[in-house]
């Protein structure tokens, strides 16, 4: 009986042990992995994104892992030697082997997308272009990830792409149900917010609008993620990111005073400008000035090769050179923001993110809680711009001659965008925010393009406990009440009442 007792004890402690540990062991992690690369204007940077195998509403949890930004020029800046746009992406893709586990190279799916710079390129010279984007896809190719493909985007997909990246990262896409919904009466958590891109040869304006009507649908996009439809308005103006503005802003002032250089013999001239620190010089080639696609058309023949830029350092007048970049004159549709382009009416919160955010950062305009308001924006630009050009560059010595020289024009850029351009106004400013990452990930178009491209991944079963809640409960009842039983009858047996025994005598 005690050998009996003893073998049913143990075995029921075991039962016990063996089930909890089973069902409580940590499960396996089922993560895939995703490479974007932005090819932009000015360099490209490689992202690593993780979500998990088993999908949310059709739609992958994605989030960012590693970044890895790839020395040298954007792609487009390969035109003359295409052969090394593809190699120059191997120490990242190098990077990117080794934060993604090896067993998971062969099904990791990379994507290249290419923006303004290789739209330019392809406007000015299709044949380096196309080039480039075979050296890239070579290279692509060899790498051991899943090659998806490498292509230029449209200004819309930009633009759109960052609208979703957006969103996602400020939880505008989780949708609530029962009696939770009554915690939002204030804000449903189906309203989002727009986005505002600007980069070095293009700026993308992208939201969704109640009064988006049907007069220009080549600026309407449609989503659907995470069980929802979205209509957004886009569109992309091309020659309108911060470097290529300052190339158009320079043409439209050497333009303007033409005449007065034409009369001129001598071998070179200056031309002042007020977006450029008084005391600041930079020298141009006329020649490869108008070579550019964005200023091609306001060449001119000029009595000499170089021109010489010399710094006023005065705002008002930068914004109103500035200024002649947007043309108001003329508006086919019910509403436009410049140039003739459909513009439905601004509504709700704006997230506004890679040049507007680094060179508002740089002039300490995004620390705040809350945005700034109008008035303290244009004031604080209006004083970095009157500052002599050896004071700032004293100040700000770490930071590259090319580069600080510009952010007096940049500020003062963004600003006429987005006042003279879109039209924000005092009252709807501070709806504006300038967003460099939100949690982990950078704001920006690559992973709202992961995020929509998983929409094609097909989801898998996720990986579940070895028994279900009802039958592992049911187990553990069971043999605790084996366990108690087999106790209760060896208290008895051991403890047997005074009746019982003289019974058994």
């Amino acid at each position: 009986i005690l050998l009996i007792l003893g073998f049913l004890s143990a075995l029921a402690v075991i039962a016990l042990i063996a089930v909890a540990v089973t069902q409580n062991q940590p499960l396996p992690k089922n993560i895939k992995y995703g490479i974007v690369l932005d090819a932009g204007s000015s360099h490209t940077n490689l992202y690593v994104y993780e979500w998990p195998a088993e999908k949310e509403n059709d739609t992958g949890v994605v989030q960012q892992v590693e970044v890895c930004k790839v020395e040298g020029p954007g792609i487009s800046g390969y035109s003359h030697a295409t052969e090394k746009a593809g190699p120059s992406l191997a120490q990242c893709l190098q990077q990117a082997k080794e934060v993604i586990p090896s067993a998971q190279h062969k099904e990791t799916p990379v994507y290249l997308g290419a923006t303004a710079g290789m739209r330019l390129l392809r406007w000015q010279n299709k044949n380096a272009s196309d080039r480039v984007l075979s050296s890239v896809e070579n290279t692509l190719r060899s790498a051991p990830f899943n090659f998806q493909g490498a292509r230029i985007i449209t200004g819309e997909e930009e633009g759109a792409y960052g609208w979703i990246t957006i969103n996602y990262l400020l939880g505008n896409f989780k949708q609530v149900s029962g009696w939770k919904k009554l915690l939002y009466t204030l804000r449903s958590l189906s309203e989002t917010s727009g986005a505002l891109d600007l980069g070095g040869a293009s700026t993308q304006i992208t939201f969704v609008s109640k009064d988006l009507s049907s007069e220009s649908p080549e600026n309407q996009l449609y989503f659907r993620l995470y069980g929802k439809d979205y209509q957004v308005y886009t569109h992309s103006f091309l020659c309108y990111g911060k470097d290529q503005a300052l190339q158009q802003k320079l043409a439209v002032d050497l333009q303007a005073t033409w005449i007065d250089f034409y009369f001129q013999t001598m071998e070179s001239s200056s031309l002042p400008d007020p977006c450029f620190h008084k005391g600041y010089e930079r020298t141009i080639n006329i020649s490869d000035f108008f070579k550019n696609p964005c200023t091609s058309d306001k060449k001119k023949q000029l009595p000499f090769s170089e021109l010489y830029i010399k710094g006023e350092g005065n705002y008002q007048k930068c914004r109103e050179n500035i200024q002649k970049l947007f043309n108001k004159s003329n508006c086919p549709f019910s509403s436009c923001s410049f140039n003739g382009i459909y513009l439905p009416p601004l509504q709700g919160d704006f997230g506004a993110f890679s040049a507007f955010y680094f060179v508002m950062n740089f002039l300490n305009l995004t620390s705040e809680p809350s945005p700034f308001a109008l008035n303290k924006v244009t004031s604080t630009i209006e004083s970095f711009c009157a500052r002599p050009w050896q004071e700032v560059k004293t100040a700000y010595h770490h930071i590259k001659e090319k580069y600080l020289s510009e952010y007096c024009f940049s500020g003062a850029y963004i600003l006429s965008l987005l006042e003279n351009g879109y039209e924000f106004t005092e009252n709807n400013w501070q709806r504006i925010h300038f967003l460099g990452k939100i949690g982990s990930s950078d704001a920006g178009w690559t992973l709202g393009y992961m995020l929509n491209l998983t929409n094609m991944i097909p989801a898998e079963e996720p990986a579940r406990p070895p028994l279900s809640h009802g039958s592992y409960v049911g187990l553990m009842v069971l043999c605790s009440l084996v366990l108690v039983s087999v106790l209760l009858f060896a208290w008895l047996l051991f403890h047997k009442p005074k009746c019982l025994q003289k019974g058994i005598v």
